[in-house]
């Protein structure tokens, strides 16, 4: 990957806002079943916004790029980014709803999610501009936003220099254009699968067949591949070889926010100049915090409780 080891030293995200609206749930409801929950907890999200959150807690200078609406959620999703000292000045309000995710969370922790994208769907390619890259040596995405804007952001970051890193959720075939302009691709299992062509039940464990699919993915132009697997931990792989991380044992309240703050948590350690074993090590822990509160950012875990863990 280039290095991120020079004065710029932020992260960038570009990507969605949403308000998550949340009920907990004693199980998940199935076709045609209405189900009783608790009451309704909105927090800010939406994967841009939260890896935005995550890498602002996580020690990193964020500047967030995205779109919210002109209703009472769009303020209160950019009062939130701000009240964290991250840039949103590359957030402006546009006409019509802003994005929204309905969440349902069962009592062992695991969600179900809908989402409706309003001004996220229309964060057009062209709006983006070099002058939203300065100072920032990471530029962090995911897939909630138009694909072409995901594209175009891509070469731009590359053809400046940047460290250029997708988190492909929510997973949709990725073209080879893109795929040659990104340093570090994230997936979970499922993504991994369907991405690098390995399939799961070849394998025996979670971690071989991770390791396989990551060393798929770096034959289509790929610089680095992170698989997470939940419970069973990550596995890595770039041009220095491969390795795995243990998951941390916590307790699960809710799974919402957790590849999120894994995400921002390792862009904010690779703008810093970690190599990917270092940072995917501290994002691992970021993740696993993630899941002990409930809601996306209200569970984004700080940088000394992120070091706490890993010391302990």
């Amino acid at each position: 990957m280039p290095s991120s080891t020079n004065a710029q030293s932020g992260v960038v995200v570009l990507g969605s806002l949403n308000m998550d609206l949340v009920v907990q749930v004693e199980h998940q409801p199935r076709p045609g079943d209405t189900v009783l929950g608790g009451d309704l907890a909105t927090f800010p999200g939406g994967k841009g916004a939260n890896q935005a959150a995550a890498a602002a807690r996580a020690g990193g200078a964020v500047r967030m790029v995205g779109r919210v609406g002109s209703d009472a959620y769009g303020r209160q999703l950019g009062e939130a980014l701000a009240a964290l000292g991250i840039d949103t000045g590359a957030v402006p309000s546009h006409q019509g709803p802003s994005g929204v995710a309905l969440i349902t969370v069962d009592a062992a922790g695991e969600n179900m999610i809908v989402v409706s994208p309003g001004a996220n769907g229309r964060l057009a390619s062209d709006e983006l501009q070099a002058a939203h890259l300065e100072a920032a040596a990471v530029l962090l995405m995911q897939l909630e936003i138009p694909l072409e804007t995901v594209i175009r952001a891509a070469a731009l970051a590359q053809h400046h220099g940047k460290v250029t890193i997708l988190n492909a959720a929510p997973v949709r075939a990725l073209p080879e254009p893109l795929l040659a302009n990104l340093d570090v691709l994230i997936t979970n299992e499922g993504e991994a699968e369907l991405l690098s062509g390995v399939s799961r039940q070849d394998y025996d464990n979670l971690s071989d067949f991770a390791e396989a699919a990551t060393a798929a993915l770096l034959t289509r132009g790929l610089r680095a591949a992170v698989v997470t697997l939940g419970g069973e931990g990550l596995v890595w792989r770039d041009s220095s070889g491969t390795g795995r991380q243990p998951a941390h044992t916590v307790e699960v309240i809710d799974t919402t926010a957790a590849g999120d703050a894994f995400c921002g948590a390792l862009a904010a350690r690779l703008a810093e100049g970690a190599p990917l074993a270092e940072a995917a090590r501290f994002a691992n822990a970021a993740g696993a915090l993630a899941t002990t509160r409930l809601g996306a950012q209200p569970s984004l875990p700080d940088r000394p409780h992120i070091e706490a863990l890993l010391a302990s």
